[in-house]
């Protein structure tokens, strides 16, 4: 028996599995939503967001404005300091069923600097 065949299915197979790998997403990805958040000087938006209670979510949160924001949530144990003109991702990890509120809290005072994140 030869062994040209054992060799070429050796060799093809790494290649193959790599080949799937680099056009698949991956299944978290397929499962979980990603939702964006942009914080402007003061302003959320958008103010409400809802989102599946019970998986895996994505925030990225976008400071647009012209100076640095944070976003808290309490009820989410969510304090991050976002720089102006970056963004960051906060990673919601199976979130109870409820209402989530959240605020850039360098602007709290203002009403537009509140939101809420809505778990069904």
């Amino acid at each position: 028996m030869s062994r040209k065949p054992v060799r070429a299915v050796l060799f093809a197979l790494p290649v193959a599995i790599a080949a799937f790998l680099a056009v698949a997403p991956p299944v978290a990805a397929q499962q979980d939503g990603e939702i964006t958040i942009v914080m402007k000087n003061g302003v959320v938006s958008p103010d409400r967001v809802e989102i599946p209670a019970g998986k895996v979510t994505t925030i990225t949160v976008r400071n647009a404005g012209d100076k640095a924001a944070e976003f808290e949530s309490k009820g989410l144990h969510i304090e991050k300091v976002v720089a102006r003109g970056r963004s960051i991702k906060v990673i919601l990890r199976r979130p109870a069923a409820g209402e989530y509120p959240f605020v850039d809290d360098f602007n709290q005072g203002l009403a537009t600097a509140h939101g809420v994140i809505v778990a069904r």
